[in-house]
């Protein structure tokens, strides 16, 4: 049987604690460049994300075609294929069919703007 060497062990787990850490996602401090939260929080009733998603703070949006965005901001998974990161998140919101074509999410016609305030507010989501 071969000993692994003490300098591949210490290799391999640099490289494994990221991304085993992100498994654990969330992402609650990571701010978005030029997002508001507070005005991310109003978009939320201003496209409706409400009709289909559960919101926490948000009296309107109590719907359950989507998944609950409750803890959304420590998930390691946005529409189960993209890592959770700012990025990702403004761009899903954007541009949905583009990460899943078979998603039932619609495309909003989300601003840039809009989508970086919607990601900040729901970042606070822990």
């Amino acid at each position: 049987m071969r000993k692994c060497q003490p300098a591949l062990v210490a290799i391999i787990l640099c490289a494994a604690v990221p991304l085993l850490s992100g498994c654990a996602a969330g992402k609650p401090d990571t701010p978005v460049a030029g997002g508001q939260s507070p005005r991310g929080r109003t978009l939320i009733s201003s496209y409706g994300c409400g009709s289909c998603h559960q919101v926490p703070g948000v009296r309107s949006a109590t719907g359950s075609v989507g998944p609950s965005l409750k803890g959304i901001a420590r998930r390691a998974y946005l529409a189960g294929r993209l890592p959770n990161t700012p990025r990702n998140m403004v761009h899903w919101i954007r541009h949905p069919h583009e990460v899943d074509p078979q998603t039932v999410m619609p495309e909003m016609n989300a601003t840039e703007q809009d989508a970086r305030d919607l990601t900040e507010f729901l970042y606070t989501l822990h």
